[in-house]
């Protein structure tokens, strides 16, 4: 495995984010497959010093170790200089600087699509920790990988300048989820607009339709206005060009906050309309990236919410439980849909 490959883990990024430098060298020693005494040699170190860290028995304060062990494991460039996590502040907010580089003119030059290439796969590896590592914890790295993507763009053109386009706006919704979930929903909404105009820009239908679809459900979750919530998904679901799974995605925000308003029969062929567009996608290369999870399974589990949030128990309960056998690999997913069987069954 080669160093770039390796910096794709994202337990590894995690660690180097929050500046935990005893995590950082059991993360890397873990994805490298490699000794302490491997590792220490790496860093210029002892192996028993390496064990003394690793172990919480002796902090690493110097400016010069730090150099070391960042320049030892190869630390990619667009990991170098992180905020802080604990000191965000207006972090959380986007850059001016991100929306002057999108409307930069073209000036001569070849973009290096590696690089986005490499960033596009490690926004992937993002997502799917989820399950696993708090998104705040990432968030410096996401920052830094988006500042990357949009230094290509002005040398970009045509297809191309879209597909890097496409790249940062999943940056910009992946940030307005986890402000999202911080309680940061001014910040949310910010990076959130910033991903539409890009969507918009680059001519992606179904990245245009998603960023609508979680605007709907930013309104309906946290703004509690089911109506605008139902306008917005409606208009989600009726972009043209859309794929199956981006359909599906729509509708199912179309029938919850239909369901919100009380419209509960008009929910409930939403929600068979969506459950029928996702199954017809089941594997993951054949949906846009930023749902990758939406298999047959979770389409079960949407179903079974719309019947939740229009209050029919029974089928709620029936959904939910048919659907928990076979969701495995996400305890945090499981143990949710777990509380809200129990909560269905107690209801009915």
């Amino acid at each position: 495995m080669s160093n770039r490959q390796l910096w794709a883990d994202v337990r590894l990024r995690a660690a180097w984010a929050r500046k935990d430098w005893a995590a950082l060298l059991g993360e890397y020693k873990r994805a490298a497959g490699i000794s302490q005494m491997k590792l220490g040699e790496l860093i210029g170190m002892p192996q028993s010093h390496v064990s003394l860290i690793v172990r919480g028995k002796r902090k690493v304060l110097a400016a010069e170790v730090m150099d070391r062990i960042t320049e030892g494991l190869q630390v990619p460039d667009e990991l170098r200089g992180l905020p802080d996590r604990s000191n965000l502040g207006d972090a959380w907010n986007p850059d001016p600087q991100l929306r002057e580089r999108i409307a930069h003119a073209h000036v001569t030059g070849k973009a290096d699509l590696r690089t986005a290439d490499w960033i596009a796969k490690v926004l992937t590896e993002h997502r799917k920790a989820e399950d696993m590592i708090d998104g705040a914890d990432l968030w410096p790295v996401v920052r830094a990988q988006l500042d990357q993507v949009t230094r290509l763009l002005p040398l970009a053109s045509g297809a191309t300048a879209d597909g890097i386009l496409i790249l940062a706006a999943e940056h910009a919704h992946w940030l307005s989820w986890v402000a999202a979930r911080q309680g940061k929903h001014g910040a949310a909404a910010a990076w959130l607009d910033l991903a539409g105009g890009w969507a918009i820009d680059a001519g992606s239908p179904d990245l245009t339709s998603w960023i609508t679809r979680v605007r709907s459900y930013y309104t309906l979750q946290y703004a509690r206005d089911p109506i605008r919530a139902l306008r917005t998904a409606e208009a989600a679901a009726h972009g043209r060009g859309l794929s199956p799974a981006a359909e599906a995605i729509a509708l199912h925000e179309t029938s919850m906050a239909a369901a919100s308003v009380g419209e509960r029969d008009r929910a409930q062929r939403l929600a068979d309309r969506a459950y029928d567009l996702a199954v017809r996608v089941p594997d993951a290369e054949e949906r846009p990236g930023w749902l990758y999870w939406l298999d047959p399974v979770r389409a079960k589990l949407n179903r079974a919410d719309v019947a939740y949030a229009a209050r029919d128990w029974r089928t709620a309960a029936d959904g939910y439980r048919d659907a928990l056998r076979d969701l495995t690999d996400f305890p945090k997913d499981h143990a949710y849909y777990a509380g809200r069987l129990q909560d269905a069954e107690g209801r009915g």
